[in-house]
C-alpha cells in the first residue's frame, strides 16, 4: 500500500537536491570521521566577564563573548602543547609508531554560519597567534568575519573551488591539503571553536577535526553558589570535545579546568589597563 496526498492524489516524489555549497563540510566531515572524539563539558561563571562587556559598551566599545573564550583558548593552549597538536599519519606499512605534531603557535579555526548564493553553510575562518593577541586584535578579526560578503574573502577561495570540482576531485584536493600535518594549522587551525550563543541552545559538543574542539552555548543567569552564599550569575555551558588519539582524558580535563579559571578570572587590569571590574559581582539569594 502507498500512502494518499490530499485528496486521494498520490504523494509528491522527493527531489534530489545537489549539494554544491556544502561540498566542503561533507569532505570535512569524511575526513573528521577518523577521530576518536570523547566529550566533557562544565560551566562557566561570566560575571567578570559580562562587567567587562558592560565597562566596555559604556567606553564606547564592544566585546563578544566568543572573543573571550578565542583569549583564553590561546593562552591556555599555548601552556599546553599536547593539546595543541595532530596525528601524524602513519607510515612505511604501519611499521613506524605512532606520533603526534605539536604546533609552536595556536590557531582557531572559527566556525561562521553564512548563507552562499542563497544556501545556507558553514565556513571556517582562521585566526592565528591567540597565543599573544589581545582582546581588541581578536575582535577586529572576528569583526573582519562578520561583515557583508565574507564568503567572497580571498580566504575562502578554496572553498569555492570544492563546490565547482567534480566530487571525485574534490575528495582528492581535500585529501591533498590535509594529509601533511605541519599544514594543517593553514589549512584546519590547531583548535575548533564554534558558538551557537545566539540560539536558545545551552551546551552541545561537535568534532571540529583538530585535537580540541570547544563548543559555547548562550550565556544564561543560573542559581549559583558563591562563598557559601546562593547567587544568580550569567552562566555559559563551554563544551570540550578531543581526539582520543591525539590526548587522553586527565590532559583534556586539564585543558577544561584550566579553561574555566581562565575566563571565571579574567582580569582586565592586566588586559587594556582599564579599571579593574567589580568583584563578588552577583545578586545574593540566601537571606
Amino acid at each position: 500500500m502507498t500512502a494518499a496526498g490530499a485528496g486521494g492524489n498520490p504523494p509528491a516524489p522527493a527531489r534530489a537536491h545537489p549539494e554544491r555549497r556544502r561540498r566542503h563540510t561533507l569532505y570535512f566531515l569524511e575526513h573528521a570521521a577518523r577521530q576518536r572524539p570523547v566529550h566533557l563539558d562544565t560551566d562557566i561563571d561570566m560575571t567578570r566577564i559580562e562587567a567587562h562587556r558592560g565597562a566596555a559598551r559604556a567606553a564606547g566599545r564592544r566585546y563578544s563573548v566568543v572573543t573571550y573564550l578565542l583569549h583564553a583558548t590561546g593562552r591556555v593552549l599555548h601552556r599546553h602543547p599536547e593539546a595543541n597538536a595532530a596525528l601524524a599519519p602513519a607510515r612505511l606499512f604501519g611499521l613506524r609508531g605512532p606520533r603526534t605534531v605539536r604546533f609552536s603557535g595556536v590557531t582557531a579555526k572559527l566556525a561562521l554560519d553564512r548563507t552562499v548564493d542563497g544556501e545556507r553553510t558553514v565556513l571556517s575562518a582562521l585566526l592565528p597567534d591567540l597565543e599573544s593577541a589581545d582582546l581588541d586584535e581578536i575582535q577586529a578579526r572576528v569583526d573582519r568575519y562578520r561583515g557583508p560578503g565574507t564568503e567572497r574573502m580571498a580566504e575562502f577561495r578554496g572553498v569555492r573551488m570544492l563546490g565547482r570540482l567534480p566530487v571525485p576531485l574534490g575528495r582528492l584536493a581535500f585529501a591533498a591539503a590535509t594529509r601533511d600535518p605541519a599544514r594543517r594549522p593553514a589549512v584546519l587551525g590547531t583548535v575548533a571553536v564554534s558558538s551557537l550563543g545566539h540560539r536558545p541552545v545551552d551546551g552541545f559538543h561537535s568534532s571540529g577535526g583538530t585535537a580540541i574542539t570547544l563548543c559555547a552555548g548562550r550565556v544564561v543567569e543560573r542559581p549559583v553558589v558563591k562563598d557559601g552564599r546562593l547567587a544568580i550569575a550569567p552562566v555559559m555551558r563551554l563544551g570540550l570535545t578531543f581526539d582520543h588519539r591525539v590526548v587522553d582524558g586527565a590532559a583534556a580535563a586539564d585543558v577544561l579546568g584550566d579553561l574555566k579559571q581562565e575566563l571565571e578570572g579574567f582580569d582586565d587590569a592586566e588586559e587594556d589597563g582599564t579599571q579593574p571590574i567589580a568583584r563578588g559581582a552577583g545578586a545574593d539569594l540566601r537571606p
